[in-house]
């Protein structure tokens, strides 16, 4: 692993890192960097996945990603519940996926169970020298 590839991974753990609790009572979700890769054919964007686990009952602040982010989210397992913009306020089980285009708002993102934990792999698109790319709306 080079110097670079380091200090990416460093990067995306402050960005994603840095959790606020909801409530003082209420868990937040662990956001692990997974991958991050400059894309060689598409000049000044990369790919970059975030593992998102929630504990049960944890759940995202509402935010707003990177304004260049594409997102692809799969979940892995349990249950998530999620609302993008105005869309509709869905759970989505192990084995279904999302998007969200850029410049959306993700108002809600939590584990739907109480019992159970849930696990979100996060793929995005985005300008390279976006640093960061999550941001929770106070």
């Amino acid at each position: 692993m080079n110097f670079r590839s380091i200090a990416a991974a460093a990067g995306l753990a402050i960005a994603f890192g840095a959790a606020v609790p909801v409530s003082a009572h209420q868990a937040v979700e662990t956001v692990t960097p997974n991958f991050r890769r400059e894309i060689p054919n598409i000049p000044g964007k990369s790919l970059i996945a975030v593992v998102v686990d929630y504990a049960p009952g944890a759940a995202s602040f509402p935010h707003t990603h990177a304004a260049s982010a594409f997102i692809y989210a799969y979940v892995v397992a349990g249950d998530i519940e999620s609302q993008v913009d105005g869309g509709p306020n869905r759970v989505y089980h192990a084995g279904e996926s999302f998007f969200e285009e850029p410049g959306a708002v993700h108002r809600m993102s939590r584990n739907a169970s109480k019992k159970a934990p849930a696990k979100l792999l996060a793929v995005f698109v985005a300008d390279s020298d976006d640093h960061t790319l999550t941001t929770p709306i106070q």
